[in-house]
């Protein structure tokens, strides 16, 4: 006996929503990443998991985008109290936290970046509600 012949479409559209149906269900988090509008790194897309995993920070995390002397940087904004925000280049490495810390001034390694950062794209940002 013969197997049953599948049309291509039939096949398409079972893939398709197989694909969709396994999806696991994401946080109510928004971001460019998750709507195909950044291509991050690797890196990037844990560090975003990552946060996702942590408990809702009061104000919530962000990820912006930015150009800082002359190279493409991602900015993990401070979410509480003295936990510093963070500067890191496109390979994931850090390369200084801007403000926070016990003096809410930062590591002094980019004392400038606030006010020089330029081209700002939000990537990422923390949807959830803070309880």
């Amino acid at each position: 006996m013969a197997a049953p012949k599948i049309p291509v479409w039939a096949l398409a559209l079972l893939l398709m929503t197989a694909s969709v149906s396994c999806q696991t269900a994401g946080s109510p988090a928004t971001s460019e990443v998750q709507q195909g509008k950044a291509a991050p790194t690797g890196w990037l897309s844990e560090l975003i998991r990552e946060l996702e995993q942590e408990d809702v920070a009061n104000p919530p995390a962000k990820v912006y985008r930015y150009t800082y002397n002359g190279q493409e940087v991602y900015y993990l904004t401070s979410r509480c109290c003295d936990i510093p925000s963070r500067v890191y280049d496109t390979d994931g490495n850090l390369l200084c936290e801007p403000e926070g810390g016990i003096t809410g001034q930062g590591d002094g390694r980019c004392a400038d970046f606030l006010d020089a950062r330029t081209n700002e794209t939000l990537i990422w940002e923390d949807k959830r509600e803070y309880n």
